[in-house]
C-alpha cells in the first residue's frame, strides 16, 4: 500500500497544480484583455469595463486557489505520513467525488487507498520510527 499512497500524494499534487495553473491563465488571460480594452476602448468605456475584468479575475483565481490548496498540502504531508493527512485526505476524496468524471475517479481511488487498513498502519506513529 506504500505504492499506492505515493501514486495518491503525487495525484492530488498534480490536480491541484492544474487548479494553479488554471489560474495562472486566467489571469494573464483577464490581464491581455484588460490591455486590450483600455488602449482600444473609448476611456468612459474603460472605466467602467476594467475594473470589472479585475475584480472578476482576480475573484475567479482566488477560488482556484483556494481549491488547489488543500490538495497541495494533503498530497505533501501524505508523501511525509503525517495522520492528519490520511484523515484530511479521506475527507477530500469523499468530496472529490462530485467533481465529474476525474475528481470522482481520485476520490474514489483515494478512499480505496486510505481506508485500507494497511495504509491505517502506514500513518501510525509507531510506524514512522521503522520507516526512518
Amino acid at each position: 500500500m506504500e505504492t499506492h499512497v505515493k501514486v495518491l500524494a503525487i495525484l492530488y499534487i498534480a490536480f491541484s497544480a492544474l487548479f494553479l495553473l488554471a489560474a495562472m491563465i486566467l489571469i494573464l488571460a483577464l490581464g491581455g484583455a484588460s490591455a486590450i480594452v483600455g488602449t482600444t476602448a473609448p476611456p468612459e468605456d474603460a472605466a467602467i469595463a476594467l475594473p470589472i475584468l479585475g475584480v472578476t479575475g482576480i475573484a475567479i483565481s482566488m477560488f482556484l486557489v483556494a481549491l488547489a490548496l488543500p490538495g497541495l498540502i494533503v498530497g505533501f504531508g501524505m508523501l511525509k505520513y503525517a495522520n492528519w493527512a490520511r484523515i484530511l485526505g479521506i475527507v477530500l476524496s469523499a468530496l472529490h467525488l462530485i467533481n465529474v468524471p476525474f475528481g470522482t475517479v481520485l476520490g474514489a481511488y483515494g478512499l480505496w487507498v486510505l481506508l485500507h487498513t494497511g495504509t491505517e498502519r502506514l500513518f501510525s506513529p509507531t510506524s514512522a520510527v521503522t520507516r526512518a
